[in-house]
């Protein structure tokens, strides 16, 4: 069985409450998220943004988690619109990426591990894009997903309080896609917001690519834990053929069946 706390920083999210949602807060531990506009025109727009650290500066070394010294996303307030992006900065600290951008409101999130800091964290911030806004309704709850010729099913269950293993199956045409190429450091990666609130999950991949025991497919396993009983959006990246694509899943908590209710009580209010 393979011992999750060693796994990729997974030890210090507990530290500061593994389960708690990040990204609520545009500034955390002294880390402040800050954009260069905060209103923005639609279309293909470069967004441009910098993380202020304790002393007033701009932060220009971060950890690399995942392979990314920041892993940026943006989303629709309504969910749509999903991103997962990976700015280049400048020697000043200043970040700059591409984004695609539909009038409405926004949600950026910035996933970073300041060197100096002793873990990694969500800082999120809202941003507002000029236009007739045409929000769409959340989408039904599904376990299967369809991107094209790619269908991928997601197998269990998110659980309040819980840690729970979620299972997504790739295939395409009907057939297991057996030769998934590694994105991230993983055969895919999972972002799950919660929905009213976006807050934001950390989700941790089981095994890695080249491990000697993880498969290229079609399985790709992670760890969740859901803070709250509620409504959540998943979206997984994979890449296959040179190509990364989101599968987007809405998924709501079901309660936990064989733990005692005392214990579950217990983590629902950490």
């Amino acid at each position: 069985m393979k011992d999750h706390s060693s796994h990729d920083g997974h030890s210090n999210h507990s530290t500061h409450g593994g389960a708690q949602p990040g990204g609520l807060a545009v500034s955390e531990h002294g880390y402040t998220l800050e954009l260069d506009s905060t209103l923005l025109a639609a279309g293909v727009r470069p967004v441009s943004f910098r993380v202020v650290g304790p002393d007033g500066l701009a932060v220009t070394e971060f950890v690399s988690e995942h392979e990314k010294k920041l892993h940026f996303i943006a989303v629709r307030r309504d969910t749509a619109g999903f991103q997962h992006v990976h700015p280049v900065m400048d020697e000043k600290g200043t970040w700059s990426v591409e984004l695609a951008l539909e009038p409405g409101d926004w949600r950026f999130f910035a996933d970073i591990h300041p060197v100096g800091h002793g873990g990694t964290m969500t800082l999120g911030i809202d941003a507002a894009v000029a236009g007739p806004y045409d929000p769409r309704p959340l989408p039904e709850a599904t376990k299967v997903a369809r991107i094209g010729a790619y269908t991928v099913a997601l197998d269990g269950e998110l659980l309040p309080g819980l840690a729970s293993e979620l299972t997504l199956t790739v295939s395409r045409d009907g057939r297991p896609v057996t030769d998934l190429q590694p994105y991230l450091a993983a055969y895919g990666h999972l972002v799950a917001l919660r929905v009213g609130d976006l807050g934001y999950l950390h989700v941790h991949p089981e095994g890695a690519p080249g491990d000697g025991a993880t498969a290229p497919g079609p399985e790709i396993a992670f760890m969740a834990v859901a803070p709250s009983a509620g409504t959540y959006r998943l979206y997984l990246d994979f890449q296959h053929e040179g190509v990364v694509r989101t599968a987007e899943f809405t998924v709501r908590t079901s309660e936990h069946r064989g733990h005692a209710p005392a214990h579950h009580a217990h983590h629902a209010h950490h």
